[in-house]
């Protein structure tokens, strides 16, 4: 295991290896990935059957690297055999909390006789070596089971959004040609029963290679006769343990929305992805083997199963809860945190936001002492939220580990650790090692202190995606075509004179007005820093005079009537912070902002209602009914240009 006596991961990490800083570690790692990556899996000793015979092969370009050629190895046995080979059996692996109080613990000696038994049971419905099988599921402790059975046994799990409507999940399920989907009869999200395995039922006709329909009982009621149940699944066959797979066998299956057209499948391997993830969370982010997790994402976001993986091969505890962070009680997040002695906790920006506009008072009710340390990812941050959620919820002790990548990435490209002990609000200490992440111009060269440009990476990264499931072309276009030779990622960032890396939204949300570019992101820190507005998506539209123009559409302020005062107030905090040219041409004001199942904002949505063209992909969005705000776009003001 990777924490012992107290001293953190990474600390550890660059004592083993005579290494006097992360910068030096990040350098090193970059120039040298046959000593970087061997070194993780040592330091965490992860496990394979058959040692490879070659680290990395990029005989046919760093686009298709191949790697841990002629090993073999599998995450289910990393996750639970390894670990309960630690003496961890008798652990809490998974806590969970059911919206309406129920709650439940399974040890890791219960979870994996569970895992063997679901594995025997699908095996038995013929089931096997690179069969998709959908996880379609909410955040209970079936959903750990049911993921790691399936990729034990070599089949490829296809984790999705567990707010996904029929049509959302048959393209998924169709695309991936799924022979097998788990799900659970009934879930609660507010109160409200969501009837999950009705809506795969209905589209039985739709997913022609779907076979088999397996589905957990919220109750202990029998479930319909239609459907499998899980407790006949796990009775179906004889337990089956992991099994030696070769190590680039594709472990998973997630679905990324795309700008326009269908979403895009990114293909994840048992190597590459258990190795990313014990470096992402078990040595940057210092989860450790007595660590209480709670970070509540859904499975059909990348941190879902990221969690399902981290958790186990660390040995700490996580829990899940099902609904939402606010309700029934608007403090539940910070209840839970409290009830459950919770140590590390992962949160959204976009979330600390919406606990902001609470009554004042309500995170101080909690106690969030057992705190040692927290994580965010999502939406960039502002310094209003980052400030208050580290003084109000952190206690100036715990640390903000900042952390962005992506579903494509298998984790992050750039993070903070406990040893960047000084950063900006809103800052993140650095690339990850092994990700050889830069900041360039669009012509690949590297920019200097203080530019905004696009993150690239130089060299090729263990938990990069093989590929698009069936679509190699689109994977190329994708990543490798805007510069030759770097995988451009799509992401604005720069780093400061003081060496704090920052990212500033999506480079394709970038507006240019008057010759300059700038993310959305600067544009609404200005927005959200007048304390009028909680959220606001800035956009940039087609404008006759200027030939693009500001357009911000904002979700005000509990408490912030709508105003022509506060409309000028706006206005002018862009205009003092950027110049009349950003002299937004609309200021409108909605409910809600479409946002993805990771929170982030969907800008592109925003501006493509805004300016009438099509909308693409937004079965990801986590509010669909946002959507049908914007059209209406109450409370629009027009600004004279």
């Amino acid at each position: 295991m990777s924490s012992e006596n107290g001293t953190a991961p990474i600390e550890r990490f660059l004592t083993l290896h005579g290494l006097t800083s992360y910068d030096e570690l990040v350098e090193r790692a970059a120039r040298d990935p046959e000593w970087f990556w061997p070194a993780v899996m040592q330091f965490h000793g992860l496990h394979f059957f058959k040692p490879y015979e070659r680290l990395l092969d990029v005989s046919k370009g760093p686009e298709w690297a191949e790697w841990c050629i002629g090993g073999t190895t599998n995450i289910a046995y990393n996750c639970l055999n390894r670990t309960i080979a630690n003496g961890l059996g008798g652990k809490d692996a998974v806590l969970w909390e059911g919206e309406d109080g129920t709650r439940r613990a399974v040890s890791y000696a219960q979870l994996q006789e569970t895992v063997a038994r679901a594995a025997g049971g699908l095996t038995a419905l013929g089931i096997g070596r690179g069969d998709v099988v959908g996880l379609f599921m909410p955040s209970v402790p079936e959903t750990i089971a049911a993921f790691l059975a399936i990729v034990s046994i070599g089949a490829i799990a296809l984790p999705m959004f567990s707010g996904f409507g029929a049509q959302a999940v048959a393209e998924r399920l169709g695309d991936a040609g799924a022979v097998a989907v788990v799900t659970v009869d009934r879930t609660l999200r507010r109160g409200k029963a969501i009837e999950m395995a009705e809506t795969i039922d209905a589209l039985r006709g739709m997913t022609p290679s779907l076979r088999h329909i397996v589905v957990v009982p919220r109750d202990a009621a029998h479930p319909d006769p239609r459907w499998l149940g899980w407790a006949e699944l796990l009775a179906t066959g004889e337990p089956v343990a992991p099994v030696e797979l070769p190590a680039e066998t594709p472990a998973m299956l997630v679905y990324t929305s795309g700008t326009s057209g269908k979403a895009k499948g990114t293909v994840h391997s048992h190597c590459g992805f258990m190795t990313k993830v014990a470096l992402d969370f078990g040595t940057i982010l210092d989860l450790r083997p007595d660590d209480r997790l709670l970070w509540m994402s859904d499975m059909g976001w990348l941190t879902g199963p990221i969690l399902a993986v981290a958790s186990p091969m660390v040995g700490a505890t996580m829990l899940l809860a099902e609904g939402v962070p606010d309700y029934p009680e608007p403090g539940r997040l910070w209840r839970l945190a409290q009830d459950y002695g919770i140590t590390f906790l992962g949160v959204a920006p976009t979330m600390v936001r919406a606990f902001m506009q609470q009554p004042p008072g309500t995170v101080e009710s909690y106690d969030l002492s057992t705190l040692r340390v927290t994580a965010a990812t999502g939406e960039p941050w502002t310094p209003e939220a980052w400030n208050w959620f580290r003084d109000k919820v952190c206690g100036n002790r715990a640390p903000i580990l900042n952390y962005s990548g992506g579903t494509e990435i298998g984790g992050g490209i750039i993070a903070s650790t406990i040893l960047h002990r000084d950063l900006k609000p809103c800052a993140f200490g650095g690339p990850i090692p092994g990700m050889g992440a830069v900041v360039v111009d669009l012509t690949g060269r590297p920019l200097p202190r203080g530019e905004v440009g696009e993150l690239a990476l130089t060299v090729p990264s263990i938990g990069l995606t093989r590929g698009l499931w069936r679509d190699p072309d689109r994977y190329l276009e994708s990543y490798w075509s805007t510069i030759s030779g770097l995988w451009v990622h799509g992401d604005f960032a720069s780093v400061d004179a003081d060496g704090n890396w920052f990212i500033h939204g999506r480079s394709d949300d970038t507006i240019k007005i008057a010759g300059k570019r700038t993310g959305p992101a600067e544009i609404e820190a200005f927005l959200l820093g007048t304390g009028k507005v909680a959220e606001a998506a800035a956009i940039g539209v087609p404008d006759p005079v200027k030939g693009s123009a500001v357009v911000c559409v904002c979700v005000l302020a509990r408490g912030v009537s709508e105003t022509p005062e506060v409309v000028d107030e706006l206005r002018r905090a862009v205009v003092e912070g950027l110049g009349s040219s950003f002299r937004p041409k609309a200021v409108a004001f909605v409910g809600d902002l479409p946002k993805t199942r990771s929170m982030k904002i969907m800008r592109r949505v925003v501006r493509s209602i805004w300016i009438g063209e099509p909308v693409g992909d937004v079965s990801g969005l986590v509010n669909p009914e946002a959507v049908a705000q914007l059209r209406s776009r109450p409370g629009e003001a027009e600004v004279p240009t």
